[in-house]
């Protein structure tokens, strides 16, 4: 007994000390570049809603934070996740992108789209707002398609 307390203490000191090491934010102000998407594209405002709802979070350089983040190593996880995003896609450098990259990167949206592996089911399940129904789909793979053929 006198050994799990000892344990359950030391847990408790290494967990205090962590929340003193929190990752740095995903956030570069709300100025857009003319190097994002919604520059080099037109876009209507409901493909730009949903890019926003359920894309930016991980694939911008500007993250909406939800509280729980201050919470490590909660906020390790997502910083590591949206560093990753960001490396697959990131919607505020999409002008930096070649020709060729830019319609990969489209193409693979839509399919990620397409198949229910965008937004990741362990994001909706925290936002439930950023899950897309199917007409958000439709409207989403509708202007893909529109801007991939240029």
């Amino acid at each position: 007994m006198k050994y799990l307390r000892y344990l359950l203490l030391m847990l408790l000191f290494g967990f205090i000390v962590i929340q003193f090491f929190p990752p740095a934010r995903n956030q570069s102000g709300d100025v857009i570049s003319s190097e994002d998407v919604t520059m080099l594209y037109s876009m209507p405002d409901e493909v730009r809603t949903i890019l926003k709802n359920s894309c930016y979070d991980c694939h911008s350089n500007n993250t909406r934070y939800p509280w729980y983040v201050k919470i490590q190593p909660v906020g390790w996880f997502m910083a590591g996740h949206i560093k990753h995003g960001k490396e697959e896609l990131n919607f505020n450098e999409f002008g930096t992108y070649s020709v060729k990259r830019r319609r990969n990167k489209l193409k693979r949206m839509k399919e990620q789209v397409e198949e229910d592996k965008m937004p990741l089911k362990s994001y909706t399940l925290m936002h439930a707002d950023a899950k897309l129904s199917e007409h958000q789909k439709s409207t989403l793979i509708s202007w893909i398609d529109s801007v991939s053929v240029k």
